[in-house]
């Protein structure tokens, strides 16, 4: 299987990648290495791909329709995973043209290389956030999701409703993969549990948002790339799935945990709820047992303690 993955360089596209690779198939990885952190980051992930005779790397912007379909039309593209996206609930808020541009653009380009060759399956990343201001918990697939309460969540969901026409017209398979606040080795820096321990380890105050009153559904990245994985391999018409750890853990928590295996007490500042941000958030992962197969078995603390194995060795700490 011939499989065009996007966002290659990205921390959950590096690890769905590697796992592709492993299993044998051919992974045409692309991404446009932008500065929104530390790009040396990525090109450090895209070092380890690049040792796979089985992976081929090409820097492509998704917002270019043009090099994107010639160059899936070149490799035979048969399964498509777009984990490519301007991430971040936060900086959406402060450059919203950049998502504009890579999560709805590029996703549209997505669909048209997909509908021009007959993809097999797309597989692609929606969000947690998507489900906004909705309060009803663990959040189901069956809820409606119409009050987006950020940029990111918006684009998200328009993700959604496009695969859907793109379903409905031409009969593509697309499987959408709501990710619930994904951690681990080769984390992105402007995420929790990165910014928790770099602050730490550098002595600076972490910022505690809405007073630590949040909780989160940590999630493993062992578990988001078994499920991503599994979609990949199972082409199903229309879908939407939950790929969360189903426990809701509270911020103070979270943070207990960090200072435990680190051995040290944060200096914390506490802060309002920020705008964009969501209280809560756990998943309801029947539907994804199901049809999926799809079984978190990592725990807070051993991932967390395998996040900061992989910082120290990273970072020389």
């Amino acid at each position: 299987m011939r499989i065009l993955l996007t966002g290659a360089a990205g921390f959950i596209g590096f690890h769905v990648s590697r796992a592709l690779l492993e299993k044998g198939y051919g992974v045409i990885g692309v991404d446009n290495l932008n500065p929104y952190y530390d790009p040396k980051l990525k090109e450090a992930r895209l070092s380890i791909l690049r040792e796979y005779d089985n992976f081929n790397f090409v820097k492509l912007d998704l917002a270019d329709f043009d090099p994107l379909f010639q160059l899936s039309q070149k490799e035979e593209v048969e399964v498509i995973c777009n984990l490519a996206a301007q991430a971040g609930v936060r900086y959406s808020l402060v450059d919203p043209f950049s998502y504009g541009r890579s999560n709805l653009m590029g996703f549209l380009n997505i669909l048209e290389v997909a509908r021009r060759l007959n993809i097999k399956n797309l597989v692609y990343a929606s969000s947690s956030s998507v489900y906004g201001k909705n309060s009803t918990l663990p959040y189901s697939v069956d809820q409606r999701v119409d009050n987006p309460v950020s940029i990111y969540a918006a684009t998200k969901r328009s993700n959604e409703l496009m695969a859907y026409s793109y379903h409905h017209l031409y009969g593509i398979p697309c499987i959408g993969l709501r990710y619930f606040t994904v951690y681990g080795p080769w984390g992105r820096p402007d995420m929790a549990l990165f910014l928790f321990v770099d602050a730490m380890l550098k002595k600076r105050p972490i910022k505690v948002f809405n007073y630590g009153k949040m909780r989160r559904d940590f999630t493993y990245i062992d578990d988001i790339v078994q499920g991503t994985v599994a979609a990949i391999e199972r082409p199903m018409g229309y879908e939407i799935f939950n790929l969360g750890n189903s426990n809701s853990v509270n911020l103070m928590d979270f943070i207990k945990i960090i200072e435990e295996e680190l051995g040290m007490e944060a200096e914390k500042e506490f802060l309002p709820l920020q705008p964009g941000d969501v209280v809560e958030t756990k998943a309801d992962i029947g539907r994804s047992k199901d049809l999926l197969g799809f079984e978190p078995r990592v725990d807070l603390r051993t991932g967390i303690r395998r996040f900061l194995a992989w910082y120290r060795s990273y970072f020389n700490v």
